[in-house]
């Protein structure tokens, strides 16, 4: 039976489209659908269990994203021949569909469902990364899943002071600004990217334009779904509630709760004094009710305390430590505070603090990117790490989570602007979580870029982060700057902005409520800025200035460049001869062969090491000049001339006739072994085709004598 397409097209101007393509392929999934943009084309699928398990409490959404290496062409790399565990890009796009699609879902679905997204087949100049969420919310709206939807995300680049949706990776290298912004029809409720140091205003811009292409494609996907017909949502069992017991609850908590909330305790005695309310809770109730509705008491006292702190926010403009909502927790920092590493860093404020380091090597150390859409290298690269024990907890570690990846990330690109382009190291920052209570992605960058400068990498400015929340009932709101854990769980928002003194460098935003103003954003923009000057100038006041010198200990790196042909002798046999020079020199030494040169990296601790593998590389390569003059060393006496060295590995013979303009019986009379004398170059000998030097052509010629006439007959 030949399947009943349906198809929608969005249009994106000089000559771009997106198409919407359902009723072809995976049609036993809930939702299907085919998005298409040049040559690049995504299957996503979406299926949701038709029962849920009554301990779940939360919805067990997954959002899987994949490039598939046969979407290129391209057959996956090293010894398992197939697509195994996902790349920290394709991680990093699903936590961007997931926290766009999360909220729009009933609070009470608790049914397992999966959304599936897979490029099928790339396009090297569309970015499909871009389309994902697009992709997603389609096969959700055809579905019959509840979904408050649809939605979409779109990158947008600006070039040339002009905005574009969904630039090509060409383009985008040319961009000062990548974005990517995830919205409903009426609402933005996700924001992430890197700037190149712009203004709060011309970020809102940004994203004002995005979400007017946002619209756009949802309407396109309203169309496609009256093509198909619109599902009836199916039913499902909701929570079970208890409104009695949710009143007694409220009516026992909330005032404690806001009493507690009002003291500004630490995190630890807040949360104990929470627990004790919560607990006492369990007395209002008897035996046979707890049996029953036991299971209810923590989600309503979890309401009755989330009331009660944000309207104590709202009302008094008091937080959980006692701070006003502009006010940022005390900071203290430190730098050089590990002795063996490159470059470290602590940084604390309040109850956060994360520890730095900074690692410098060589071209080999570049961190590979091996993917279906893209291939190449990053010489500066940051990871994240949080333990359990950072929130004191402890819990099983399997390996980097999904969060870390993406707190990585975003700390990555808020440094790699200010990072300079000619430097010549490979740059590894590692930040170690050690306490959190909020934001520890930008304790990370504020350590980050203190250790980059204990480790002497000349930044070209530095770079400080904040976490923004805020808390709205619709009337009222507040913007809360340097946000606690306990904030952003309860808030509306969770916005991370990073940049210099001069301008934005990296934000991510999350938005949990519909309608948010831009006026709103643009003074959460507006606070951040302060609140990033207040924690750039306690940066400052640690280390003002990149240390001038890397360490005593750290390496230092030379590049020193040769003709290309001569980049095999360097190396030697089987890497022979460059083996030897690193083993006698105890450097690290990396050759890269780019254009018509060999660029040859030394790294090593010590400089006289340095400088005798820099003099060795320059003797493979040495070639004297015709008419040039050189110091040379006599190496050995023959009864014919002397053989002189120019470097080590580079010799000639000066012969005898060329020691002298008047006849010379014996070498040693001129020069003996060791001695070191100047010659000149004159070129390849024609008959021998070997370097033809001469001592004498550095003399003064004597005057010629001329001959004697004989004397006439008389």
């Amino acid at each position: 039976m030949i399947p009943e397409v349906k198809k929608e097209i969005i249009d994106l101007g000089n000559g771009r489209s997106i198409s919407l393509e359902t009723g072809k392929l995976a049609k036993q999934a809930d939702g299907s659908v085919v998005v298409r943009m040049g040559d690049a084309m995504l299957l996503a699928t979406v299926v949701s269990a038709r029962t849920s398990n009554p301990d779940i409490d939360f919805l067990p959404l997954t959002v899987d994203y994949r490039e598939k290496f046969a979407a290129a062409g391209r057959f996956p790399g090293g010894f398992l021949k197939r697509e195994a565990r996902p790349s920290d890009q394709e991680i990093l796009t699903m936590r961007l569909v997931d926290r766009v699609l999360r909220p729009l879902f009933p609070k009470d679905y608790h049914a397992e469902t999966q959304v599936m997204i897979q490029l099928m087949s790339h396009d090297e100049n569309v970015m499909p990364d871009a389309l994902a969420g697009l992709a997603a919310s389609a096969c959700l709206a055809l579905s019959d899943i509840p979904f408050d939807g649809p939605i979409s995300e779109t990158r947008v680049g600006r070039l040339n002071g002009e905005f574009i949706i969904n630039p090509s990776k060409a383009e985008l290298e040319d961009c000062d600004m990548d974005i990517m912004v995830g919205a409903t029809i009426d609402s933005v409720s996700m924001v992430e990217g890197e700037m190149d140091e712009v203004s709060e205003k011309e970020m809102a811009e940004a994203i004002k334009f995005a979400h007017e292409a946002i619209k756009v494609q949802i309407e396109a996907q309203n169309s496609l779904v009256a093509q198909v017909g619109a599902k009836e949502t199916r039913e499902y069992e909701p929570e079970k509630e208890n409104e009695e017991m949710a009143q007694k609850i409220y009516d026992f908590a909330y005032s404690k709760c806001y009493d507690i909330a009002k003291d500004g305790t630490s995190k630890s005695e807040r949360g104990e004094q929470f627990a004790a309310v919560k607990e006492a809770c369990q007395e209002l109730f008897t035996e046979e009710e707890l049996e029953e509705n036991g299971d209810l008491i923590g989600k309503y006292f979890g309401k009755a305390q989330k009331e009660a702190v944000r309207n104590l926010i709202l009302d008094e403009k008091i937080r959980l430590d006692g701070r006003k909502p502009t006010d940022i927790r005390p900071i203290w920092c430190e730098i050089d505070y590990l002795p063996s590493t490159h470059g470290s860093s602590i940084f604390t404020r309040g109850e956060t603090q994360a520890l730095a380091t900074v690692t410098l090597g060589t071209s080999r150390e570049v961190n590979v990117i091996d993917r279906p859409t893209e291939q190449g290298e990053e010489k500066f690269y940051l990871h994240y790490n949080f333990p359990p024990f950072s929130t004191g907890e402890a819990r099983p570690i399997r390996g980097t989570s999904r969060r870390e990846v993406g707190h990585g990330n975003l700390a990555q690109r808020a440094l790699k602007k200010v990072l300079p382009s000619d430097f010549p190291y490979t740059v590894r920052v590692v930040s170690e979580v050690l306490e959190s209570n909020g934001s520890s992605s930008m304790a990370t960058v504020c350590a980050g870029t203190m250790a980059l400068m204990d480790a002497g990498v000349p930044l070209k400015k530095p770079v400080s982060g904040i976490a923004m929340g805020l808390i709205s009932d619709g009337a009222k709101f507040a913007v809360l700057s340097d946000i606690l854990g306990d904030e952003d769980h309860l808030g509306d928002m969770d916005f991370k902005v990073t940049g210099t003194e001069d301008g934005i460098t990296a934000c991510q935003m999350d938005i949990k409520i519909k309608g948010l103003s831009y006026e709103i954003l643009e003074q959460a923009l507006e606070q951040a800025r302060d609140g990033r000057m207040h924690i750039l100038g306690k940066i400052t006041e640690t280390i003002p200035t990149a240390a001038e010198h890397v360490k005593a200990h750290a390496p230092k790196i030379v590049k020193v460049e040769i003709p290309k042909e001569f980049i095999g002798a360097v190396i030697g046999p089987g890497g022979k001869n460059i083996q030897a020079l690193q083993e006698e020199t105890k450097t690290e030494i990396v050759i890269d062969e780019v254009d018509d040169l060999g660029i040859v990296e030394i790294l090593g601790v010590d400089q006289d090491g340095i400088d005798k593998a820099i003099q060795s590389v320059q003797n493979v390569t040495f070639a004297p000049v015709e008419g040039e003059t050189y110091k040379v060393k006599v190496v050995k006496i023959l009864d014919f001339g002397a053989v002189i060295e120019f470097v080590p590995g580079k010799d000639s013979l000066l012969h005898i006739s060329e020691l002298d303009w008047k006849r010379v019986e014996k070498v040693t009379d001129y020069v003996n072994l060791g001695d070191e004398i100047e010659v000149k170059y004159i070129g390849l000998d024609p008959r021998t085709k070997k370097p033809k030097v001469s001592r004498k052509a550095l003399l003064p010629r004597p005057p010629r004598q001329e001959k004697k006439k004989p004397q006439e007959n008389k």
